[in-house]
Parts: C-alpha cells; structure tokens; sequence
C-alpha cells in the first residue's frame, strides 16, 4: 500500500513553505497551495506511518463542505485541481481555534468526568452522561499552538490578552454557529450527527476568512442518527465516524502524547485498518464510493497541478 508522507517541492516564484502535522502548504505572494499528505496525527503528534488514500479522503470531504458554506461564510478556496491539492488565498490566521460542541463527548466528556463544570468558560450543567446533547451548542476555544499542545482558554481571556479583537471574535462566534447549524444539516441528510468540530478562520486584505478544513472526520466527530437514542439509554458506547477509533487504540496501547509515552506499533494490518475506516468515512459522509487512484508518479501530478493552478490564479488576478 503506497501512500504520499511528505512533499518536497520546489517551485517557481515561491515564496515560502510550511510543513503542519498533515499538511505541506507552499507560499507564493497572496496565494498559497494546501496538499493534503497521507500523514496521521494523534493528540498533538505525528505518527510513525502514513495512512493510504487519508490526504485525499479529508481534502475531497473538506472541498464538498467548503463548497456546500461558501455562501454563508467567506472562505480561502480558489480551486481543488487534485484530489490531494487545495489552492487558494493566503490569509493570516487567527491564533485560536474556534471548536464547537453540540455533545458532551471526547475532550469535553473527559474534563466533565473528572469533576469540572466550566468548560473554557463555560458552565455546564450537571447529570450529564457521555454523548449526551448539549442544551445549546458551546464554543470551547483552544490555542493554536505551532509546537506542543493545543490548550483550553475562554472567550475573556482571549480577549483580555488581545489575542483577537473583540468585534473580530464576535465575527468568529457568528461564522462558527452559522457553520455548525449548517454542518448539523449536511450530516442529518447522510443519517449522522455532527457531534463536535472545530473551524479555523484567517484574514486576508480585511476579510475574514474560513481557512483549513471543514466538517471532515479529522476535524470533526460523527454519531449515526439510527440507534443513537437507545444507546444513551442503554448506556452502550455511540456508533461513531471520526478519527476517535485512531485515539482509542493509543489509549490502550499506552499513548497519549504524554513525556516519555512511546507510540505502539503501527504494524501493516493497523495501517491497512485505519486506512479502510478513512474510506468508510468518505463513502458515508459523502454518499459516494471513493475511487481507487494510481499512485506511480502520483508526486509529478501533484506538483504540475500546483504548477498550473498557481499560474492560472495570478493571471485571473491580473485580467
């Protein structure tokens, strides 16, 4: 099984290069190109080995949502001219990510567990269970951190430090709830409900921007509708679609970021699985089988498409 693990590119008239957990993005003046790696990350860290088809899996989930919100939320996209390449504006992002919640589950349930009530400021209510709906969806903002852990903070603090402007942060809140109602809606038509995700926003000359990916399993935490109510009840664990399974499984084995925690074993068969469930993910999420590609010269094709979308972008900017 090939998969892409880094790019290396080098190309004319760029003008920088940033490689993220996932993600290699190059840099030419006001535009920038995303390529979408076959890397996994896991509380924070890069594992050992990349997962076959996850780089175009999330990009083509990310294109479908981006496209599905454009008309509510302005965002960064000019064009996706490779399953594995995004293109579009280069903004300045905001150094908070802004995660909503509709479900007391994950990160959220494990603070809850261990006793606390206020969630980066917000107060929850108490005799919750796990994956229990929330009275209304909450922002719990994280810091977005280049090196190490993102880390909870509040509204306040964010804006008693100036991280971001009050009136942009309100832009922020807006554009997330707007955005959430919206991702609530897509994943009910496809039998799902969004249980948490987070969004991160950039500006560009003025202009906030949706950046990055949206509404995609790394991003994003999936319940199935069917059967939700009675396992609540019941008490049994949901039925979930999200990169969850990739973190449980380093639970178990001993992982989970900490000092000193070494990574378990990425043996083929845990590839190849992690790499099947990427692909239910696909199939569910956009109700459509996700097509084998050809891998030989897989990094040729995707450095002429940035090649040609680059180029094809500045002439559209200069007409």
């Amino acid at each position: 099984m090939q998969a892409i693990k880094e790019t290396n590119f080098n190309f004319p008239g760029q003008t920088g290069v940033y490689k993220g957990k996932v993600r290699d993005v190059y840099y030419f003046g006001d535009y920038m190109a995303m390529v979408a790696t076959d890397r996994i990350s896991a509380f924070d860290v890069i594992l050992p080995k990349a997962i076959p088809d996850k780089g175009r899996v999330l990009n083509q989930i990310a294109a479908f949502n981006l496209k599905a919100t454009k008309d509510l939320v302005p965002n960064w996209v000019i064009s996706t001219p490779d399953p594995n390449v995004t293109i579009g504006f280069k903004c300045e992002p905001f150094a908070v990510e802004m995660v909503v919640r509709g479900y007391l589950a994950g990160h959220a349930w494990r603070e809850y567990k261990a006793g606390k009530r206020m969630l980066c400021g917000v107060p929850l209510p108490e005799g919750l269970k796990e994956n229990d709906k929330l009275p209304q969806p909450i922002i719990t903002p994280t810091t977005k951190a280049h090196i190490g852990h993102d880390e909870d903070i509040s509204r306040a603090e964010i804006l008693s430090r100036g991280i971001v402007s009050e009136s942009d942060y309100k832009t922020l809140e807006d554009y997330t709830f707007k955005l959430f109602a919206k991702g609530t809606e897509l994943a009910a038509e496809r039998g799902l409900i969004l249980v948490d995700t987070k969004y991160e926003f950039g500006k560009h000359n003025g202009t906030i921007y949706l950046i990055d990916e949206v509404h995609t399993p790394d991003s994003s935490r999936y319940f199935y509708t069917e059967g939700y109510e009675a396992r609540q009840k019941s008490g049994e664990a949901q039925k979930q679609l999200s990169k969850e399974f990739v973190r449980q499984w380093l639970i178990e084995n001993g992982f989970q970021g900490k000092d000193g925690q070494q990574v378990p074993e990425m043996t083929d068969p845990i590839v190849a699985s992690i790499s099947a469930r990427y692909k239910e993910l696909y199939e569910k999420v956009r109700g459509e089988s996700l097509e084998p590609v050809n891998y030989t010269a897989i990094l040729q094709r995707i450095e002429q498409s940035i090649t040609d979308s680059i180029n094809s972008a500045k002439l559209a900017a200069k007409a």
